[in-house]
């Protein structure tokens, strides 16, 4: 496809997840136990008003900006690790923010100390240094980020490990189980203004630090030593990439929880319509991966309205299928080029 061809369809491709995701907030705001009619009846009746500004809209923009900041951090995982199916949870993160909120349940009844600095610091606050201190963990394990399947193979260490501590946690402490099991199945439902604006802000920083650094994923994805010969600084740009990467995963983990697939597959969704550069793939993953998550909190609130499906369950759900089906269509492709 021709280079103007291409970014035409970027360009389409990028408008067509800004409307949807206009779309998808409108549909956010009416969606609830009243309906539509609080939209409706919000400028005039104080309390629709709260329905909709104070519980509705920051649900559905937190949806947008954890999702956005999953599909970033996949893109700058696909390409630093020019691996398709690399994961925004690769460098322990998950596993990281799980433990921290576990320790943090588990501190309550332990001590009026701990209890002290577990209120300041808040189950949200718990999972963000705990995703962060696991990247950390990896990166250390790895001796940095000067080679990729080592740094790869830290993450999954790290991941297992922290992922075993947080359940002898929960085992030693049941009480614990039933507050994790929220944050392990992921939800919206907790989002407020603070926490979108706090998303909203993070995510506006990764995005021009990816979108700067872009240039060396497009050196990465033509292998280790023509970057090198390229004349790019791979050393401090991979840690910076790796920084952004934990911040974006980091700040949505503890926002939302754990929800699956999001990052892995807004990429290869983006992939499969505009073959872009990365600058632009970021940038689209970010809608996409937006886009994604709000429409799976909403079939979250309505398949089985009043009840509530969590939101990670059903994004793995869809995003394990779209996976298999994947996998299958490039099975039956290349069973037809071997014949």
């Amino acid at each position: 496809m021709p280079l103007c061809r291409q970014q035409q369809v970027a360009g389409w491709l990028g408008a067509s997840l800004l409307g949807l995701g206009a779309v998808l907030l409108l549909l956010g705001a009416s969606i609830g136990s009243t309906g539509f009619e609080s939209v409706l009846r919000a400028w005039s009746d104080p309390v629709a008003m709260q329905i909709v500004w104070d519980i509705r809209l920051p649900r559905t923009l937190g949806a947008w900006s954890a999702g956005a900041l999953l599909g970033l951090a996949g893109a700058v995982a696909q390409g630093l690790f020019r691996n398709p199916l690399a994961d925004p949870y690769l460098l322990g993160s998950a596993s990281g923010a799980s433990l921290g909120v576990a320790l943090a349940l588990v501190s309550f009844g332990v001590s009026p100390y701990a209890t002290q600095w577990v209120v300041r610091l808040g189950l949200t606050g718990a999972a963000f240094v705990g995703a962060v201190g696991a990247v950390l963990l990896t990166l250390m394990l790895a001796n940095g980020v000067q080679h990729t399947l080592r740094l790869l193979l830290a993450g999954v260490i790290v991941g297992v490990v922290l992922g075993a501590m947080t359940s002898l946690a929960m085992l030693m402490v049941p009480e614990v189980m039933q507050a994790m099991q929220a944050f392990m199945l992921g939800s919206t439902g907790f989002v407020g203004w603070t926490a979108c604006a706090l998303m909203g802000g993070v995510w506006g920083v990764c995005m021009v630090v990816a979108w700067l650094l872009s240039h060396v994923l497009d050196g990465l994805s033509l292998g280790e030593s023509t970057a090198a010969s390229l004349g790019l600084p791979l050393a401090p740009m991979r840690v910076a990439l790796v920084a952004v990467l934990a911040l974006a995963t980091g700040t949505a983990v503890a926002q939302t929880g754990l929800i699956a697939f999001v990052g892995l597959a807004a990429p290869h969704l983006v992939r499969s319509i505009a073959k872009t550069t990365h600058g632009r793939l970021i940038f689209l993953s970010s809608l996409m991966g937006g886009a994604l998550l709000m429409a799976a909190d909403l079939l979250a609130r309505g398949l089985l309205a009043p009840q509530e499906l969590p939101v990670g369950v059903l994004t793995a759900v869809l995003g394990g299928g779209y996976l298999l089906w994947l996998m299958h269509c490039n099975t039956r492709t290349a069973s037809g080029a071997s014949l």
